[in-house]
């Protein structure tokens, strides 16, 4: 599986958090082969919940693994510093990005520990996530804490 189809599946994520009212940021993780192993979507509206990121949702989903070297996580949007954090903690590899333009989160901190960072920017991503934003400023400040 290439970057592009790992993202995919990150943004179908996002896609289905959008329409269940939700901010639109889809995860995946991959193992070092492609297998995907869990993908999710940030679901803090929906579920109340201020630590399911894409991210962790995907995190979450994969169930425990020995070990996450040679891991991929895609992700629609440049991670915040809290997913970050869970990439650096767990040794994950690798980070697919859809897009930085919206939010600059910590994939440079990322890249200066090791992790082999990739940025598509994909029109994709920006323009989902920059339609919720327009609609929803105060959940969207709310989510990356202004």
């Amino acid at each position: 599986m290439d970057d592009r189809q790992m993202l995919d599946i990150a943004f179908e994520e996002a896609q289905i958090g959008f329409a269940e009212g939700g901010i639109p940021i889809g995860g995946a993780l991959f193992a070092a082969d492609g297998t995907l192993l869990g993908r999710g979507h940030n679901r803090r509206v929906q579920l109340g919940d201020p630590s399911i990121h894409g991210e962790t949702d995907a995190f979450r989903n994969a169930g425990r693994q020995r070990s996450y070297r040679g891991t991929t996580m895609a992700t629609t949007l440049s991670p915040c510093w809290y997913c970050s954090g869970l990439i650096r903690q767990f040794g994950i590899s690798r980070l697919v990005i859809g897009e930085q333009q919206t939010f600059v989160g910590g994939h440079d901190w990322l890249t200066e520990h090791g992790v082999e960072v990739v940025i598509l920017d994909d029109p994709r991503c920006v323009a989902l996530l920059g339609d919720y934003i327009s609609a929803y400023p105060e959940v969207w400040n709310e989510d990356i804490g202004e």
